[in-house]
C-alpha cells in the first residue's frame, strides 16, 4: 500500500514539474512574440567606431513652411492724379489683383490696391515709376505662421465638439434635454464658424498683399527760358513790348467804347448849336 502512494505522489510531482515548465515556456514564446512586434534598435554603425543612428521624428506640418502676410505704402506726386490712379489700376489688374476702397479728386488720391503676394515686389516697381517723384515706399511684412497653426488646431477641437453634441442631440428623448441639446449646439457652431473666418481672413492675408497709394498733385515744371540776347532777341523783346501796348490800348478803347456811343453825338449837337448861335448873332457894327 505504501508503495502505491509513493508511487503516485512521484507521478504527480513529475506531472506538475511538466506543467511548470510548459507554460514557462508559453509565457517566454509570449514576451518574445510581443517583443519582436515592438520597435527594434537600431544596429551601431560599422566602421566609424560611433554609436548607432537613433529615430529622426518627422518634421510637423508647417514647420518649414512660414505664412506672411505682406502689405505696402506708397505716396507720389504727379501734374494729373487722374492719370496716375487710371495707370495704378491697370497695373493691379494686370497682376491678377483688384482696386479696393478708392477716393480721387482734382489734387489728392488715395486707393488700396490687393495683388498676389509672390508679385507685391513687381508691381511696386512699377507703381514706383508712376507720376513725377517718388515721395515714400514702404514694405511690411507679418509673420502669422502660429495664429494659423493655433487657428487650425481650434477648428479640429471645435469639429469634434460640435459632432459629439450632435450624437447628444440624436440620443435625447424629452423635449427640455431636445431644447437644451440644441441650444449648446447653436453655440458651438456659432464659435465653429468664427474660427472658420479667423481661418479665411487669415489664408486671404497670405495669398494677396495691400497696397495703399496716395498721390498728391503738383504744378507742372515751367518750360526752360529761351534766350534773348543778340539782335534777335531785342527784336522779339521789342514785337513783344509792342504786342503788349496794342493789347492795352484796345483794352482801353474797348472800356470807353460804350461811352463814346452816347458822348460823341451830344458834342457834335454841343458844337451844331454854338455854331447856329453865332451865325444868327450879328457882329457890331454891321448894318
Amino acid at each position: 500500500m505504501r508503495t502505491r502512494w509513493r508511487a503516485g505522489l512521484a507521478a504527480a510531482a513529475v506531472a506538475f514539474a511538466l506543467a511548470g515548465c510548459s507554460a514557462a515556456e508559453n509565457g517566454a514564446s509570449s514576451t518574445a512574440d510581443s517583443a519582436g512586434t515592438g520597435p527594434v534598435p537600431a544596429a551601431p554603425q560599422q566602421g566609424n567606431g560611433k554609436a548607432g543612428s537613433q529615430k529622426v521624428a518627422p518634421p510637423q506640418p508647417g514647420a518649414t513652411e512660414r505664412k506672411l502676410s505682406r502689405s505696402a505704402r506708397l505716396e507720389l506726386t504727379a501734374p494729373k492724379v487722374v492719370d496716375v490712379v487710371a495707370q495704378a489700376r491697370g497695373i493691379a489688374q494686370g497682376a491678377g489683383g483688384y482696386t479696393g476702397q478708392e477716393s480721387t479728386g482734382d489734387q489728392l488720391a488715395t486707393l488700396s490696391l490687393a495683388v498676389p503676394a509672390d508679385k507685391l515686389d513687381g508691381v511696386l516697381d512699377q507703381l514706383s515709376h508712376l507720376g513725377t517723384s517718388l515721395v515714400k515706399r514702404e514694405l511690411n511684412t507679418q509673420d502669422v505662421t502660429e495664429q494659423v497653426v493655433d487657428v487650425e488646431a481650434r477648428l479640429a477641437t471645435q469639429r469634434a465638439s460640435v459632432e459629439r453634441i450632435r450624437a447628444l442631440l440624436s440620443r435625447a428623448t424629452s423635449v427640455s434635454e431636445i431644447a437644451s441639446v440644441e441650444g449648446e449646439l447653436t453655440s458651438r457652431e456659432a464659435a465653429l464658424e468664427s474660427l472658420e473666418q479667423q481661418r479665411n481672413s487669415l489664408a486671404g492675408s497670405v495669398a494677396m498683399a495691400t497696397v495703399a497709394m496716395t498721390v498728391r498733385g503738383v504744378a507742372a515744371p515751367p518750360p526752360p527760358g529761351e534766350d534773348h540776347s543778340g539782335f534777335l532777341g531785342g527784336l522779339a523783346g521789342g514785337w513783344h513790348a509792342f504786342l503788349v501796348f496794342g493789347g492795352g490800348l484796345l483794352t482801353v478803347l474797348g472800356a470807353i467804347a460804350p461811352f463814346l456811343l452816347f458822348l460823341v453825338p451830344l458834342g457834335w449837337l454841343g458844337w451844331w448849336l454854338h455854331r447856329r448861335r453865332r451865325t444868327a448873332v450879328p457882329e457890331p457894327g454891321e448894318g
